[in-house]
């Protein structure tokens, strides 16, 4: 049954009002959902603040990537993927005393029991991530902002090719399937492109959102007919009091609730803290470009594996996105990233025809590369939902279901036990 028959008359109905910090896709989504649940939400939206991460990712809804990054494979493989080595990770100079904290804790979170116990904790999620995105765009009356077509990996040499390959079919990818790329099917994608493609592999059932402005518009839309209140202003501060939660702004008056939730990406950290909670959060920043090419009409995201760069389109326009850098949230963007992009593309003989807009956004990470969801253990009343990496669009809609069920019944609970924020405690 879709959230949308839900009532506000079960267990632990969260009839009270409830304060969503946060408007990104996955605030704007668990807003949604405790709206229609029944409950008085009040949406907290940082309009002066950086745009959030969910505007510029690729669109990729990522059921395969049910391993966690803070894995001993990927940090076997951090050397050559190195930005000054040509690869997309980075790390900014300037940001040494942010990163290197983080990077400590990342190192201990790759051990393989606790990647294991990860991979286990995203599988849970994943494996209902794109049925719950197909049921959230039935209940927004438009179906056609989920397509559930798969994507593609492609390699551009024969050793490469065999690498990338034999890396995929030692991976957990949860319940998507891989198949070789068919031969019209990569002579097509010869075709956009100048260079070889050697090979590529076709995944399906995973997907990706038509536009992922459209879904927040949409979002958007849907919280406003359902009466909820959207105020645009930075929350600075809350503090816990006798009647549940004191949220202080820039632009307004304290505002008082009796419950909240923190789902703030990167700024959510500083928030938790204040609250007495741990919370080792990082900017994970990522880059894209965007305009029209022509030549590129992929119906599919394709990611360029040898390149670390997936490209999507969406309606006319083309995205090209790339790179994991860590550093503040606040710090400038690197141009650099950009111009590689730009190569990229020349190289690929894939050429913008007008305007291109150039995007960073930071993604909210933690150590473990699992994100953070459930209810304080030391503050009745105070949720979260945050840090979801890359994974922020894959898992917005069913981080939504999932907190709303918890949020309505108790019982529910348990099954968030491997995203308690508590982890961090020790």
């Amino acid at each position: 049954m879709g959230l949308m028959n839900w009532h506000a008359n079960v267990s632990g109905s969260p009839g009270k009002p409830i304060a969503v910090v946060g408007a990104g896709i996955v605030g704007l989504a668990c807003a949604l959902r405790l709206a229609q649940s029944g409950a008085a939400v009040t949406l907290f939206n940082d309009a002066s603040g950086a745009p959030p991460a969910s505007l510029g990712n690729a669109g990729h809804i990522a059921t395969e990537q049910v391993v966690p990054i803070a894995s001993p494979a990927a940090l076997r493989s951090a050397w050559d993927r190195l930005y000054w080595r040509g690869g997309a990770l980075a790390f900014r100079p300037g940001d040494l005393t942010t990163w290197l904290p983080f990077a400590w804790r990342y190192l201990r979170a790759c051990r393989p029991a606790t990647c294991e116990a990860g991979t286990q904790a995203l599988s849970g999620l994943l494996d209902d991530a794109l049925s719950a995105w197909a049921q959230l765009a039935r209940d927004l009356h438009m179906p056609h902002l989920v397509q559930d077509h798969g994507h593609v990996v492609v390699w551009e040499s024969a050793a490469t090719a065999a690498a990338g390959q034999r890396q995929w079919a030692q991976t957990p990818i949860g319940r998507a399937r891989i198949m070789p790329l068919q031969a019209e099917d990569l002579s097509a994608l010869q075709k956009r492109v100048s260079g070889d493609i050697h090979s590529g592999i076709y995944f399906n059932n995973t997907g990706q959102v038509s536009d992922p402005i459209d879904v927040i518009n949409s979002l958007k839309q849907a919280l406003h007919r359902l009466g909820v209140v959207t105020l645009d202003t930075q929350v600075t501060r809350i503090e816990a009091s006798r009647e549940g939660f004191v949220v202080h702004s820039s632009k307004l008056a304290a505002q008082h609730y009796a419950q909240v939730l923190i789902s703030g990406g990167v700024g959510s950290g500083a928030l938790m803290q204040t609250l007495g909670h741990r919370t080792p959060i990082i900017a994970e920043r990522g880059y894209h470009v965007e305009g029209v090419i022509p030549a590129w009409d992929a119906t599919t995201p394709v990611v360029f594996e040898d390149r670390s760069l997936i490209i999507t389109r969406f309606g006319q326009r083309t995205r090209a996105a790339s790179f994991v850098e860590f550093g503040r949230a606040s710090s400038p963007p690197d141009p650099g990233k950009w111009r590689r992009l730009h190569r990229h593309l020349q190289e690929l003989g894939l050429r913008f025809e007008g305007p291109v807009s150039q995007w960073m956004g930071a993604r909210p990470t933690l150590p473990d590369y699992l994100p953070a969801i459930g209810f304080s253990r030391r503050h009745p009343g105070l949720a979260y939902a945050f840090g979801h990496q890359h994974l922020g669009l894959t898992l917005a809609a069913v981080t939504a279901q999932r907190l709303a069920l918890a949020w309505l019944d108790p019982a529910h609970r348990e099954g968030l036990k491997p995203f308690d924020i508590e982890r961090f405690a020790g």
